[in-house]
């Protein structure tokens, strides 16, 4: 929450300074060429975000007052903040002035909590840092900048124009380092090229002005010896870098806007503008009303809120239990896994959640491609379930669960990161409508049979889904779940109930394991229990209908959902079925519907139709009736999750199911819950007079 604080803080510093202020572009008032320091980054409740805030508040209005730069410290060793900031000469000045307002805030908001912070803008640039970089010419990093590609933007005497190119750029340089205060130059050569035309070449070469005339002429040399082999027949070329920037340009003029000289009043001097006469008390109403805000809430925030307290202590306590469980999976940096995300971008969103997005992220330190999950911030539920998985799923070991990578916590951020998988959920492969999922790789992904000398691991889906895959034995996407849930409910050191499982929760690796994930809902149980009494949770059309009326979760629970799973595996359908009754479509359940069909001894009737019947057909009504046994309405007669997996395996009898679904009765205790979790509705009432039907449920 102290994170969160500060950021809105600055947030409304800037604001304020800014006063109505509005950014019509954002290319040009987002970075484009970022660098973040990774380590030794500062916290929510360091002096150095003190510092900071000081200097944001006076950085943008000193540099707009000194003709679009300024340099400056904040505070002492070793929180003590050096900053920089100037406008880029070829950009207007209303365009500099907003980037100079704005380049601060979305810094901070690209690099969160980083020590040393260097960004190129299109009109300016900016940089802070724990260490003095004053006077010293930066050549880290540098960047290039095209106007455009193709032949409009190429010229057709390239050794006429390099050699003009160097002369101009070269005088330029020279003639920016000499000048005693703005370091830059300006100016253009007029040439012709090898078919007599004439041509006029436009340059700028400009230097921070902290430099002194060495370090500037050999940051400007630097750059414009870049020009040549960045730019080889371009008639436009920049490069922009920390310290100094050179650009040209071939035929169109740059757009030169020298920053205003600052004049030195005198006796004989002209009055002030109206402008002026206004706009200085303004800024000082302005500024006094800021500082007034800052004070106000540094204060405010050494007295935290009995809200903020309790998650300030949460946070603490779940550090500890999280950091002494001896785990596996580690905390990683909030920073970290923002660079990761290339700072949450959309282009890198994988999917959206009732609790959170999940993104995909490049974690480079461990060489290795992730999923981070971003819990919703201000989800009571979301929060609940990010303690459950880092407690639960961090201390399971199986193949086919999901590994959990590590957390980060605090700074009213909540993130998972996960191993990356990159052929998704299977919901978003059996319900795929331009490619239909073949039987064998239903089946295969059922049994989690590795069929890695099958099929090569990566594959485009529209060619993977027409390949035959042909094995020896070919029944372990159920199979491999049926192993996962043996090991929650069986042999781990407690009983997991999961109670989220669905299609949507199990992932694809490149071989097509499945593995199970999303354990935001799991709860522990001793083995002897074997059942948990809770508010309703879980995804209608997967949840066991007598756990909607009581409330009341077990490792049945798990089972029917995983039977309704296998259903909709092989019938290609979701748990609700539309149906043509009379004249009118209706509803029924996924379960009720096969059981019609195997009631009438026509189970392989209800198989995909876009399989086109091209299954084993033994296999198909295996699965089928494996499933309708796991589903059973009266959970009494379902089979553990042991005894289903030993029937997948040919290593049991199918069972013998009544041709007619059953109808089981449940009098739901008194005070059955009536509230849902993620997305669910209650079927719950109160009383024990009431008796409903599973088929009324299950409808």
């Amino acid at each position: 929450m102290a994170a969160l604080q500060h950021f809105l803080f600055l947030l409304l510093i800037l604001l304020c300074l800014v006063g109505a202020a509005v950014v019509v572009d954002g290319l040009v008032y987002s970075p484009i060429f970022p660098n973040c320091s990774t380590t030794g980054n500062f916290t929510n409740d360091s002096p150095y975000l003190g510092n900071l805030v000081r200097l944001m508040s006076q950085l943008p209005p000193s540099a707009i007052a000194n003709g679009g730069f300024y340099s400056t410290t904040a505070g002492e060793p070793p929180s003590k903040v050096f900053a920089l900031t100037m406008c880029y000469a070829d950009r207007n000045w209303t365009e500099c002035q907003n980037c100079l307002r704005d380049a601060m805030f979305y810094a901070h908001q690209v690099c969160p909590f980083s020590r040393e912070v260097r960004a190129c803008y299109r009109a300016c640039v900016f940089r802070y840092s724990s260490r003095s970089f004053f006077s010293v010419a930066d050549l880290t990093l540098a960047f290039n900048v095209y106007k455009g590609v193709g032949k409009a933007y190429e010229v057709s005497d390239i050794a006429s124009m390099n050699s003009t190119r160097l002369k101009l750029m070269s005088q330029l340089a020279e003639q920016a380092a000499g000048s005693s205060r703005l370091r830059l130059a300006n100016g253009s050569q007029p040439y012709t090229d090898s078919q007599g035309r004439s041509q006029v070449m436009y340059g700028l070469a400009q230097c921070t002005r902290d430099l002194n005339a060495s370090e500037c002429t050999r940051c400007l040399t630097t750059f414009v010896a870049m020009l040549w082999p960045s730019h080889p027949n371009g008639t436009y070329g920049a490069v922009k870098g920390y310290s100094c920037y050179v650009v040209y340009s071939v035929g169109e003029a740059l757009n030169i806007t020298i920053p205003p000289e600052i004049a030195v009043p005198s006796s004989g001097a002209r009055a002030p503008s109206m402008g002026l006469l206004v706009g200085v008390p303004v800024s000082s109403v302005l500024l006094i009303i800021c500082t007034a805000i800052l004070v106000r809430f540094l204060l405010r925030s050494r007295r935290p809120t009995a809200r903020e307290h309790e998650l300030v202590c949460d946070d603490e306590t779940l550090e500890d239990e999280f950091e002494t469980a001896g785990t596996a999976p580690r905390r990683f940096l909030y920073s970290d896994l923002a660079v990761a995300t290339n700072f949450f971008s959309d282009k890198e969103k994988l999917g959206q959640g009732g609790f959170g997005s999940v993104y995909r992220g490049y974690l480079k330190d461990m060489d290795l491609h992730v999923a981070i999950k971003r819990v919703s911030k201000g989800s009571q539920q979301g929060r609940k379930e990010y303690i459950s998985e880092v407690k639960i799923i961090s201390r399971l070991r199986h193949r086919n669960l999901v590994q959990l990578i590590g957390w980060c916590h605090g700074g009213g951020e909540l993130l998972l990161v996960y191993e990356l998988l990159p052929n998704g959920s299977l919901d978003t492969h059996i319900h795929n409508q331009n490619n239909v999922m073949s039987w064998e790789l239903r089946y295969y992904i059922l049994n989690n049979q590795s069929v890695a000398h099958a099929m090569p691991l990566f594959i485009a889906p529209s060619i993977y889904y027409s390949i035959r895959i042909y094995t020896v034995c070919r029944h372990e996407i159920v199979l491999g779940i049926g192993s996962a849930l043996q090991y929650l409910h069986q042999e781990w050191e407690q009983c997991v109930l999961h109670r989220d499982i669905k299609l949507s929760n199990i992932m694809l690796d490149p071989s097509f394991h499945a593995k199970l994930g999303d354990f935001g809902l799991a709860r522990l149980v001793d083995h002897e229990r074997q059942s948990h009494t809770t508010a309703l949770a879980g995804t209608m059309g997967y949840m066991d209908p007598h756990c909607m009326l009581t409330g009341s979760a077990s490792t049945a629970t798990d089972v029917f959902s995983f039977g309704v799973v296998v259903l909709e595996v092989v019938c290609g359908r979701r748990p609700v079925v539309g149906v043509q009754d009379s004249e009118e479509f209706a509803t029924m359940h996924l379960v009720q519907w096969v059981w019609e069909y195997y009631g009438r001894g026509q189970i392989l009737d209800a198989a995909d139709a876009r399989l086109n019947g091209d299954f084993d057909s033994d296999e198909v009504e295996r699965v089928m009736v494996t499933g309708l046994w796991c589903a059973h309405p009266d959970r009494t007669v379902r089979p553990s999750i042991r005894q289903a997996v030993n029937v997948l395996r040919y290593e049991a009898p199918l069972p013998n199911l009544p041709e007619k679904m059953p109808v089981a009765l449940f009098m739901p205790p008194v005070g059955s819950p009536s509230e849902s979790h993620a997305g669910t509705s209650s079927g719950g009432t109160t009383g024990s007079s009431i008796v409903m039907e599973t088929s009324t449920l299950l409808r």
